[in-house]
Parts: structure tokens; C-alpha cells; sequence
């Protein structure tokens, strides 16, 4: 019973996650992209801090919950185990690219250094970034799914 609850409670959270970066790529990347960029600058000072105050307890939560469940179906040996450690280490890799990518790009767009000039080219590389996180995401909560099938 402690099992299913451990994957439930995370597959809960990835979804929230998962859902989460998917509506940012199809809803506010293509605004952002629409923008002048003076006004996506401008517009990006007072919403980046809304943005990580969203989404900074919501990846953290998505990351430990998954990493908890491995560690508990490894512990146990529960028939899940395989599948919770997939999960695991794909939110592992989604973690990484914050660090790997996003947390210099978005301090260059909170700042201004990105420049007007080189807007365009940033936001579409960041779009390019936040879809990869975005496919591991989903693909973590798969893993997470099958999960809870396989420990019934």
C-alpha cells in the first residue's frame, strides 16, 4: 500500500510538472516569441520572478518525488523498482539542464544582456532547451505511470 501511495503521489506531481512546462511551451513561448523585444524585456523583468516562484518548488518537488520513490522501490525491491529509476533519472536530466542551460539564459533575459539584437536567437534556442525538458518530463511520468501499473 506504502508503495502505490509513494508512486501515485509522484506520478500526481510530474504530472503537475509535465503539465506545466507543456503549457509553457505551447502558450507562452510562442507569446514571447510574438513580442518586440524591448517589450519581451520589459515584460520579462516582472514576470521571470513569477515564473521561478512557480515553478522553482514545483521542479523541486518533481525531482525529489521521483527520486524518493526509486529509492524506496530499490529498498523494498518492489517489481516498480526498474521503472521508478527510469523516472528518476529522466527528472535527474531535466534538473541538469536548468543548470546546464536555462539559469544563465533566463539571468540574460533579466537582465538584458541577451540584447535586443540577440533576442530572437536566444528565444529560440530556449524554446529548442524547454521542449527537450519538456519530452523527458512527460517521458519521466510515463515511467512513473507504469510504475504504479506495475506495482498494482
Amino acid at each position: 500500500m506504502l508503495t502505490f501511495t509513494i508512486l501515485t503521489l509522484t506520478a500526481f506531481v510530474l504530472g503537475l510538472f509535465a503539465g506545466s512546462l507543456l503549457t509553457e511551451a505551447v502558450i507562452l513561448v510562442p507569446y514571447w516569441r510574438s513580442l518586440a523585444p524591448k517589450t519581451f524585456l520589459d515584460l520579462h523583468s516582472s514576470l521571470g520572478p513569477l515564473l521561478y516562484k512557480f515553478f522553482a518548488p514545483l521542479t523541486i518537488a518533481a525531482t525529489v518525488m521521483p527520486v524518493v520513490s526509486a529509492i524506496y522501490c530499490v529498498w523494498t525491491h518492489s517489481n516498480a523498482m526498474s521503472y521508478a529509476v527510469a523516472s528518476a533519472a529522466l527528472i535527474l536530466c531535466t534538473f541538469c539542464l536548468y543548470f546546464y542551460y536555462f539559469k544563465s539564459a533566463n539571468a540574460s533575459f533579466a537582465s538584458g544582456a541577451v540584447g535586443v539584437d540577440g533576442l530572437a536567437d536566444e528565444l529560440r534556442r530556449w524554446s529548442i532547451w524547454h521542449w527537450l525538458r519538456t519530452v523527458v518530463a512527460m517521458a519521466a511520468l510515463y515511467f512513473a505511470l507504469v510504475a504504479i501499473a506495475v506495482a498494482g
